[in-house]
């Protein structure tokens, strides 16, 4: 027993974000501009065509300006990129609750207890790579058995230019010799000693491991030694893990004015994959989001075009919220640019586990039955896919009703009904059929297969039907189930019978 609730070992994955402060002004599905990101009159960061133009770090805004006139300038906004860690960090809360912040600016999962969820260490990298790209977040990213120490790994410099590069130490060995080519500068603790490390010749973490620590304790405190300890798992930590408030709502505020529905699909999936982080670390499944699109504010101020998603069953994946998401923004029309999204899960309800069939059926299981429902609806409209909801009624105007695919009202069951069969899609309204020779006419001579079903019902609201119902068939071999009135007909012809088509056999 002891033996099957043994605890995974640690097994973490560390995002860095170094361009954090260019990636919440410029995403990469923007398209490509000379973007310079100022902080205290400097240069902090740019983009790749501003660099190209020659802008570097620690730049003037004066010489910014007089060698790229046309770049776009913003300043340092602290609370954005707070604002862009935390939602990255709700993101990733997908692949594990437990998820931390590290400084600087360093997202840490421990996974150890995830990867036969997702398929192995290197799958679930790829999802986590895949989901900051969704973000609009570039990372670097390391994988190691601590915390801390992954986090040094993914903050080093990478040796050759790669997005997706990543350090692997799956072992302690492997994590002290990688650790140990790392720059004593990576060390938040040791910035303020780096002169006196240079001076005695010692720039790798591997040197400092090998000074006396009684000595570096009392030159550099004990802050220095914890965090080398940390990073090489020689010393443990209570993490503080990443805590989600009771309801969600998020706000994104756009870079720029838009109004094109593709690129705001961009900006509002980044709160779909927030949400989804949410919705798995609550275990719960949506049935209904709210998108609010704001518009100009001030004077020009406008109501914000809102936009209700209803799902005929409660999901939590990103893919299918997505895909519902980017096939109503393309009905909808925008009046103004938009500034800003909100996002509020309206209705919400206990996740449930897929259940998997022992036989398969061809058609797929619910769950893909309902997502095929939902993207019908987002393309063609709720009015328009509808299922069938009979009531307990003789009439078939009566007892034949569609009702909407996201209405979750319960129909009572139909009365019995004689051994004929009746179509399932019949016409708005009975359709006047012509009459040759005594005989009904529809594209070519009816011929009648059936005996007739006599209906006599609704005397008891004032609606009373009498017909005699039956199928025939035309040359074309098209089944039709038509009627002709027995009595209290006013149109009633003199030698003819008024005949009416009612429903066509598919």
């Amino acid at each position: 027993m002891s033996a099957l609730l043994k605890t995974p070992p640690p097994l973490w994955i560390a995002l860095h974000l170094p361009n954090l402060a260019l990636d919440v002004y410029h995403p990469p599905w923007l398209a490509k501009k000379a973007v310079v990101v100022m902080e205290q009159n400097r240069v902090h960061t740019v983009s790749s065509l501003a660099a190209q133009a020659g802008v570097t770090l620690g730049m003037r805004l004066s010489s910014v300006q007089m060698l790229l006139s046309e770049a776009i300038i913003h300043q340092r906004d602290p609370i954005k990129e707070s604002a862009a860690l935390q939602s990255a960090a709700m993101a990733c809360l997908r692949f594990t609750p437990q998820v931390c912040l590290l400084e600087p600016a360093c997202i840490a999962l421990n996974v150890g207890a995830s990867l036969r969820l997702f398929g192995g260490i290197r799958r679930l990298r790829r999802l986590v790579q895949t989901t900051l790209e969704q973000l609009g977040l570039g990372a670097q990213l390391a994988i190691a058995t601590s915390a801390h120490g992954a986090c040094l790994l993914a903050r080093a410099r990478p040796q050759r230019a790669s997005a997706h590069q990543c350090r692997f130490a799956l072992d302690n060995q492997r994590l002290s010799e990688r650790l140990g080519h790392l720059p004593i500068s990576l060390l938040p603790a040791a910035q303020k000693w780096l002169a006196w490390f240079t001076g005695i010749g010692c720039s790798s973490l591997a040197d400092l491991r090998q000074l006396p620590r009684p000595g570096l304790q009392r030159r550099c405190g004990k802050d220095l030694l914890h965090q080398l300890d940390l990073a090489f798992g020689d010393a443990h930590e209570v993490y503080q893990w990443l805590e989600m408030p009771k309801q969600f709502h998020a706000r994104l505020e756009l870079p720029d004015r838009f109004e094109h529905a593709e690129l705001i699909f961009h900006f509002a999936r980044v709160l779909i994959v927030q949400l989804c982080g949410w919705l798995s670390q609550q275990q719960l499944a949506v049935n209904c989001l709210e998108f609010a699109f704001e518009h100009e504010r001030g004077r020009q101020a406008r109501v914000p075009t809102l936009l209700r998603i209803p799902l005929a069953q409660a999901h939590w994946r990103e893919e299918h919220l997505s895909k519902l998401l980017k096939e109503h923004l393309a009905q909808i029309q925008f009046d103004a640019p938009a500034i800003a999204i909100r996002l509020e899960a309206l209705q919400v309800t206990a996740m449930h586990a897929p259940n998997a069939d022992l036989f398969p059926e061809p058609g797929g299981n619910q769950e893909e039955q309902s997502k095929l429902m939902e993207l019908l609806v987002a393309r063609l409209g709720a009015e328009n896919v509808l299922y069938p909801a009979p009531q307990a009624d003789h009439r078939p105007e009566v007892a034949n009703q569609w009702v909407s695919i996201l209405e979750k009202t319960k129909t009572t069951s139909p009365s019995p009904r004689p051994s004929s069969c009746r179509p399932a899609w019949l016409l708005p309204q009975p359709q006047l059929l012509e009459v040759r020779r005594h005989r009904p006419h529809y594209q070519s001579v009816l011929k009648l297969m059936s005996p007739a079903e006599r209906i006599e019902a609704g005397w008891w609201n004032g609606q009373l039907v009498t017909r005699d119902y039956f199928i025939a068939e035309n040359a074309q071999h098209v089944r039709c189930w038509i009627y002709r009135e027995r009595i209290g007909h006013a149109q009633q012809a003199e030698d003819d019978e008024v005949w009416y088509l009612h429903g066509i056999f598919g």
